[in-house]
């Protein structure tokens, strides 16, 4: 059994960024489990549409957004086992 089941993933904008669905996708057939996080930049890269079709959940674009009542960040720390950043680009700005 795996340690580390769940990983943050954190999409930057970057031309690499459209490789982030095929990582995603190689992780989940491996039996992990994936949320992900895009920057602004990175939506123009790839959609979130497309990362939350292929990890089966909701993809954040903005922590600040106020329709839940749960803090994003904090809860999304307390779930992951793992965070990866795709592509870690020079600027990097969540």
């Amino acid at each position: 059994m795996k340690k580390h089941k769940n990983i943050l993933i954190g999409v930057c904008g970057g031309i690499a960024a459209y490789k982030s669905a095929y990582i995603i996708s190689s992780l989940i057939k491996m039996g992990y489990n994936i949320k992900v996080i895009m920057t602004e930049n990175a939506t123009k890269f790839i959609t979130p549409l497309t990362l939350e079709i292929i990890s089966k959940n909701k993809v954040i674009t903005n922590m600040w957004d106020t329709t839940h009542e749960e803090v994003k960040h904090i809860n999304l720390a307390r779930w992951a086992n793992l965070i990866l950043i795709i592509p870690a680009t020079y600027n990097i700005n969540f």
